[in-house]
């Protein structure tokens, strides 16, 4: 090889090598991110290499779930009940488990050989500890109707548990337990959570401690009829919905994001075989956290109401069919009370809000899940289209009642024992029903009223011959008399009268 050829062949192999080097850098194959293609102008990268050429490493959950996990609790209840059996020496478990979590409830147990004696029934759940003294955040459907309630942390320790308030429109509820320095979950805010965001479930299922599996977040504002069935109109759902896989056990444990926050609280999967398939669900943080604020200072949850019905389905094909152009979303409005806040306000059937505190509304459980933050009396902004024009309204919410007050933990307790909620009449059923005062009772669960025989929707006229005015009035002589107790008054489709007796 002459010398001339060889000092050839070293220039272009520099050349090669300077070549290399200058495009492998100006191609950006030095950095994390490696562009290979422009849309419309920018960049887009498609794929992600580390320094060294490999591929970066996955999203890395442990830290996330370190924060999360010594906060998440197991539950376990005890339920003592006389109910008859059903033949088989099990009692039919509540469609409500049954559907979504039927393995929650072990099954209700024969208390003896008589077949109508008190029956126990094992069940068990999630929580999560949500302050250092000891309250914890779980679901209803977990320790409804519990004679025990006892709590295992994630460091094995025991503990009997006391229930401070219960929210079955939410399915929410609030434990406690006796000890300090606790670890306790941060919240995180849920209307920061997006569609598509990596997620984290946290709980016990199938009784495995301390379970951790992982997601994204497939939609928001999710409702699914799940609460109906227990609270009826005044049901909250607006769910997020992941795909992180949860199973029976995992009820009121954690849905955390990546930086280990609280998020949401998981109640519900959708599935036909009683375990995961695909779809599970939590109340969003922002509602958790207005709840337990409720329940740790009233005993019940302090709801604003718009005092409205809406229309379950609002699209553009609605739209146009009710003649509302260049509207594909919102909340139509299909009724208003004329004494309840809204339309107080100057609301009228017929409207559509799109929008509330400068928050776009895109559909009634997106309505719901901003107006369960307020209590009564709190104010708020309504944005709503009317005959093409937008309008913004101030509507002072109100309470279930009718009133703007909030209760006392004392009148809660008292409603508790009844099992009752009431509502206030108004004018015009007065009028109907040809009665001059009288409270309705809207919904009744246990207690003594129930046992009584009085049935859902009876107006209350009289207590002990004395005439009842308004709830607060019935409130007040429940709580000012000792022995007997006689309530009188009607149904609505019978107008014969009848009497209900208890002891108080």
């Amino acid at each position: 090889m002459t010398k001339s050829l060889y000092l050839s062949m070293v220039l272009v192999a520099l050349i090669t090598s300077f070549s290399t080097i200058f495009i492998y850098r100006f191609a950006g194959f030095d950095r994390k991110e490696v562009i290979l293609q422009e849309t419309n102008g920018k960049k887009q990268p498609l794929a992600q290499f580390t320094k060294k050429g490999n591929l970066a490493a996955p999203i890395d959950f442990t830290e996330a779930a370190g924060k999360a996990t010594p906060t998440v609790v197991h539950i376990t209840t005890t339920q003592t009940a006389n109910r008859p059996s059903n033949g088989r020496g099990r009692q039919e478990v509540p469609d409500l488990f049954k559907e979504f979590f039927g393995d929650d409830l072990n099954g209700w147990q024969r208390g003896g050989g008589n077949g109508n004696a008190p029956r126990q029934a094992q069940s068990s759940g999630s929580g999560v500890i949500i302050s250092t003294d000891g309250y914890i955040v779980t679901n209803n459907h977990v320790i409804d109707n519990a004679s025990e309630i006892e709590v295992v942390l994630n460091d094995k320790r025991s503990y009997k548990a006391e229930l401070i308030g219960t929210a079955p429109s939410t399915d929410l509820a609030v434990i406690k337990i006796k000890e300090k320095d606790l670890p306790a979950l941060t919240f995180g805010n849920s209307d920061d959570v997006r569609v598509g965001e990596w997620v984290l479930a946290v709980g016990n299922p199938f009784n495995l401690e301390s379970t951790v599996t992982a997601g994204i977040v497939s939609a928001k504002a999710r409702n699914i009829d799940l609460l109906r069935g227990n609270a009826g109109a005044d049901a909250i759902e607006a769910f997020i919905q992941t795909d992180a896989a949860v199973n029976p056990g995992n009820s009121g444990g954690a849905l955390i994001n990546t930086s280990g926050e609280l998020i949401g609280i998981n109640t519900a999967i959708a599935t036909q075989t009683g375990t995961f398939s695909g779809y599970s669900f939590a109340v969003p943080s922002n509602i958790v956290k207005k709840v337990i604020q409720d329940l740790m200072e009233f005993g019940s949850i302090q709801r604003g109401y718009l005092g409205l019905t809406y229309l379950n389905e609002f699209n553009s094909k609605v739209a146009q069919e009710k003649g509302l152009e260049g509207i594909s979303e919102g909340v139509y409005v299909e009724s208003v009370a004329p004494d309840g806040g809204a339309g107080l306000s100057g609301i009228k059937a017929g409207d559509v809000i799109v929008g509330m505190n400068g928050k776009r509304i895109k559909s009634g459980p997106a309505l719901i899940e901003e107006v369960a933050r307020f209590r009564p009396n709190d104010k708020v902004k309504l944005e709503v289209v009317r005959n093409g024009t937008r309008k913004n309204f101030d509507v002072t919410l109100k309470a279930k009642d009718g009133t703007t007050n909030l209760t006392s933990r004392k009148d809660n307790e008292t409603m508790r024992n009844l099992g009752a909620e009431f509502a206030e009449l108004t004018a015009q059923e007065k009028a109907k029903l040809r009665i001059k005062q009288g409270v309705k009772v809207t919904r009744l669960a246990q207690g003594k009223l129930r046992r009584t025989g009085m049935q859902e929707g009876f107006i209350i006229t009289t207590f002990n011959d004395e005439p009842v005015k308004s709830i607060e009035d019935f409130l007040e002589k429940l709580k000012n008399t000792k022995g007997n107790i006689i309530i009188s008054g009607l149904y609505p489709q019978d107008m014969g009268e009848y009497s209900y007796g208890f002891i108080q």
